[in-house]
């Protein structure tokens, strides 16, 4: 329920240059849509495999999961801790650092679903793993332009970040050096002002953040959590471990679990047809937890990812200067990621919201109007540099062999956002609840 809204917003003429797109040389999307392995990379002093060999050598085989956490998690030397290398001059490149137009989108998207649902005087946004900030950013530049239809709702924004170095990243970009330290004692560790005079608090963990009426976004958040994998055998399920290999000693490999291991009694689904699982059990945590919140205080959550409904494998990759890395080399210099099983997130709603999608974001984001907005942005492109970066971004976002099929969208909404709720009154005197953006086509008028 955008329209003439959305339509402001879309053909709003004064903008900034557009991100330059990623060099030629890199892949074609942040992270590839398939296959894992490729080419060790060298670097990295090390520490992190160090300290594995020693945790494997006294305690035996660890999950894929605890291996993922140490590796991107490690206080003291993991990816996200220390590294955390997005952009082009980092290991992957993200749809919003590509272009501006995605972020925007997703903007619109929000304010259209609060229209939606009546306009409560209350809009908390809450990002899950913001990265550099680039989406809160974009986001908030549209709650700008529309401010005047936000003019009477207290809007505050809410980032969970687990990176200190990003955590500082983000802050700089959002309030341009306006923020502090929280006292001990409040749930947020930092807060600032955006530099259009919103409130933002940043949180450790999502059961930090203040509940009440609350959007939500998880843009590349759920691929990077850690994983379960678990192989089909003769003797039956068997978990995928990681160990050192004893013919070279400071190399860690893959193994299978002797017998069934607590995750393979627990993860598992009786009807599983494939022969290799991939699990997220926090993933599903996390998705509780929002089906939870969304049920008793409303609002709405915006997946978008990577992933597919059930169908997929082997998907563990690891990527280093927008290369494939070998997942189990070098361990705490590289991004690892699993594409998102968003059948397993639907399960996991346990049906306290509806679900939406997952759609490819080609769909979504051209449902959005972003075809117009790109018509408007070549209008006021002057130079032959600039239309040809718009138009290159363009692709990037929705090709089908770059990013336009390997992410997907998903969304959790209150039931009654779909279906009125059960009233005395005749249902055919029931007015027609608005669709929602992106999963259905949004029509500027």
């Amino acid at each position: 329920m955008v329209l003439l809204l959305a339509r402001r917003a879309l053909l709003a003429g004064r903008r900034r240059l557009p991100r330059a797109p990623s060099p030629p040389h890199a892949p074609a999307a942040a992270r590839l849509c398939s296959g894992a392995g490729g080419e060790a990379a060298a670097g990295g002093d090390g520490a992190l495999l160090r300290h594995l060999c020693r945790k494997l050598r006294a305690s035996g085989p660890v999950t894929v999961a605890e291996y993922m956490r140490e590796a991107l998690t490690n206080p003291a030397q993991g990816y996200y801790t220390r590294r955390g290398g997005i952009g082009e001059s980092g290991d992957f490149i993200t749809s919003p650092e590509i272009s501006q137009v995605f972020g925007e989108l997703i903007g619109i998207w929000y304010i259209s679903e609060w229209m939606a649902m009546g306009k409560p005087n209350t809009f908390q946004l809450v990002e899950l793993g913001p990265g550099r900030g680039t989406l809160t950013e974009d986001i908030l530049r549209v709650f700008n332009q529309l401010s005047s239809v936000l003019s009477k709702c207290d809007v505050s924004v809410h980032l969970v970040e687990v990176s200190p170095k990003l955590g500082e990243i983000q802050a700089r970009m959002l309030t341009g050096g306006k923020m502090q330290p929280s006292p001990k004692d409040e749930s947020a560790y930092m807060k600032g002002i955006s530099k259009t005079g919103i409130p933002i608090f940043w949180y450790r963990d999502i059961q930090d953040v203040p509940s009440g009426y609350s959007f939500y976004l998880a843009h590349e958040f759920f691929d990077a959590l850690p994983i379960h994998k678990f192989q089909r055998t003769e003797k039956g399920w068997r978990e995928v471990l990681v160990d050192i290999d004893p013919e070279v000693p400071d190399q860690l490999r893959f193994v299978l679990s002797p017998s069934s291991t607590p995750a393979t009694e627990n993860f598992i689904q009786p009807e599983e047809m494939r022969d290799h699982v991939e699990v997220c059990p926090e993933a599903g945590v996390i998705i509780q937890r929002l089906a939870c919140r969304i049920e008793k205080d409303g609002g709405a959550a915006l997946v978008a990812d990577y992933g597919h409904d059930g169908t997929k494998t082997d998907t563990f990759r690891g990527f280093r200067n927008h290369k494939l890395h070998d997942v189990l080399s070098a361990p705490g210099t590289a991004d690892l990621t699993a594409d998102v099983d968003f059948s397993y997130l639907r399960k996991m709603t346990q049906e306290r919201t509806t679900t939406l999608g997952p759609i490819k974001q080609r769909e979504f984001l051209k449902n959005m109007g972003i075809d117009l907005r790109l018509q408007v942005l070549l209008q006021n492109s002057r130079d032959t540099a600039t239309r040809e970066q718009l138009l290159h971004s363009y692709d990037m976002l929705m090709n089908p062999e770059n990013m336009g099929d390997c992410f997907n969208f998903f969304a959790l909404l209150p039931h009654h956002r779909l279906v009125h709720p059960d009233k005395k009154d005749k249902p055919e005197s029931k007015s027609p609840l608005p669709p929602v953006a992106g999963f259905n086509e949004l029509l500027l008028k």
